[in-house]
């Protein structure tokens, strides 16, 4: 009895496996008529019940529909070669106001943030000390003068006298010396004079540079000397005004290779977000060596700045043109893809399906990018879409209704492709399932 019931046990047991097996074959997404080449078969000839349970069971159903995508086709033009980098607006010149004298400050003449021109009186310290040395040294050198002019007239008495053999050449000779002596202070008196002058000159602080002038760091009233420590006030010169950006020595050949050859390399500044361009301007120089830890050399670039949209110390994105490409090949920047191969785009074939095209990109600009070698002029490449797409992929290409068209024809000029209407027309039911 026990050798029966454990028999019966096993049979009941394979019993289990044998249709717990086959439950899992008929359901499996591969097996069965769910999946794989028959059901792809059943979808075919079947009803719409047995054809959605087939794209249910797997890949199939999905592989045949025709994806929707935009293209565009790659067009022939000039493609400028542009070097991008951060860069910081910095002054030609920002100068710190000092006083050339001491003094009292009397009065202040601009007002903060004020922009200025050259020569522009800012400032006045009292010259009342400096007009009466003046005087002191213009009345030293009238009496001088009358020294002089005495000696002068005593030398050429005695030297009448010499001919007439009437008195000693010494004497004359002394004299002769007097008046030297005494040209000498005037001459010396004049200085002192100039001097003075000078002073009344530096009394009054005028402006070195033109440019905006800053906070104020002196008041009126207070005794400023030469060695004041923040001056009167800062004046940063605005216009023009530089950026200062760096560089790959890599391209360091390329620019002055055109600088060389006389050519002026323009370069435009952007905002921070580099969307919105501030300023065009020239490249003026480059620095005299590079950098051995980052390995770049700064360039230095001149803007006029005549809308002051450039700041000191502002950041900015700068675009340096150093040449244009002409004849080049280019398409959307979406259109190309990276992969495991490297970059490759879908190019459209005239049966409305794609394939995978290795290309080797040149220079980039924005939303357009150059294609040194891969594809041809006029070829339809794939720009919005290309996730969903593979080697070999059915497309359709929607577009916007044509003016005065509706139904199969819209559809017919959605799909893009060219060939018979027959052929459009199969395209155009796959685009509405």
């Amino acid at each position: 009895m026990v050798k029966r019931h454990r028999g019966r046990n096993i049979a009941l047991i394979i019993a289990a496996l044998v249709i717990l097996g086959f439950v899992v074959w008929r359901w499996h997404p591969w097996g069965g008529p769910g999946g794989g080449a028959s059901g792809a078969a059943d979808a075919g000839g079947a009803s719409s019940g047995r054809a959605g349970r087939a794209g249910r069971g797997g890949a199939g159903g999905m592989a045949n529909m025709a994806q929707p995508v935009h293209v565009a086709a790659a067009t022939q033009g000039e493609m400028p070669v542009v070097l991008t980098a951060l860069g910081t607006v910095t002054p030609l010149a920002n100068v710190t106001v000092l006083p050339q004298l001491s003094g009292t400050l009397q009065e202040v003449y601009f007002k903060e943030g004020q922009m200025v021109k050259k020569g522009d009186v800012l400032a006045q310290i009292d010259p009342r000390p400096y007009q009466i040395s003046l005087d002191n040294a213009q009345g030293t050198l009238a009496r001088d003068e009358a020294l002089l002019q005495t000696a002068r007239l005593d030398l050429k008495r005695y030297q009448t006298l010499l001919s007439q053999d009437s008195i000693a050449s010494q004497q004359v000779d002394t004299q002769a010396s007097l008046v030297r002596q005494y040209e000498g202070t005037v001459k010396s008196d004049k200085a002192n004079i100039d001097t003075f002058k000078l002073d009344l000159v530096y009394a009054r602080i005028t402006a070195p540079v033109s440019g905006r002038v800053g906070l104020r760091q002196v008041d009126p009233g207070n005794y400023v000397t030469p060695s004041l420590t923040n001056g009167i006030v800062v004046i940063t010169q605005l216009q023009p005004i530089s950026v200062i950006f760096t560089t790959s020595e890599d391209n360091l050949q390329q620019i002055i290779q055109q600088t060389q050859a006389g050519e002026k390399l323009s370069v435009t500044a952007y905002d921070r977000s580099n969307t919105t361009s501030l300023e065009g301007g020239m490249l003026e120089t480059l620095d005299n060596q590079i950098d051995t830890t980052t390995g770049t050399v700064k360039l230095r670039a001149v803007f006029q700045n005549s809308k002051n949209l450039l700041f000191p110390n502002q950041f900015v994105n700068t675009r340096l043109l150093v040449d244009t490409i002409k004849g080049a090949v280019i398409v959307p920047t979406p259109a190309v893809l990276n992969g495991s191969m490297g970059q490759f785009v879908y190019v459209v074939k005239p049966d409305n399906t794609v394939t995978v095209r290795p290309v080797k990109v040149g220079p980039v600009d924005g939303e357009r990018t150059s294609i040194k070698s891969g594809l041809a002029v006029g070829e339809r490449v794939v720009i919005d879409g290309s996730d969903r797409l593979k080697e070999g992929a059915k497309i359709t290409i929607p577009a916007d209704k044509p003016r005065g068209a509706s139904g199969a024809r819209g559809a017919v000029a959605a799909s893009g492709a060219s060939g018979t209407r027959g052929h459009h027309g199969k395209h155009a039911a796959q685009a509405s399932q």
